[in-house]
């Protein structure tokens, strides 16, 4: 699914989005506008989804912010390994754009 449309699944659930289109960008910006959570592709440019995480992790000023990796990787361990480095949560690709707001809220424990 392209980001314009996940954006616009999601603002129509009341979520404000920002976009970033790198791992660069999207510490600067986690760092500037604090977000109540961060929707992360583990595949991006410059820096991949796990680094920019670590790097999020690493700052206090971002670390308490909750990361949601999307990733096609499928298999089991995959997905445990990346739920061990201290993510939120996995969502794995692809996946329905429709129902992407309740799985965040579901991973987050947020009612909805």
């Amino acid at each position: 699914a392209n980001r314009r449309l996940l954006q616009a699944k999601l603002e129509a659930r009341y979520y404000e989005v920002v976009m970033a289109s790198s791992g660069p960008e999207a510490i600067n910006l986690a760092r500037k506008q604090r977000p109540d959570v961060i929707l992360m592709d583990v595949m991006m440019p410059e820096i991949d989804g796990i680094a920019t995480f670590k790097s999020l992790h690493e700052n206090p000023q971002t670390q308490s912010i909750p990361v949601i990796l999307l990733t096609a990787k499928t298999r089991t361990a995959e997905k445990r390994l990346l739920q061990k480095i201290g993510v939120a949560g996995v969502i794995t690709k692809p996946f329905n754009p429709l129902t992407l707001a309740s799985q965040v809220a579901k991973l987050l424990n947020w009612s909805i």
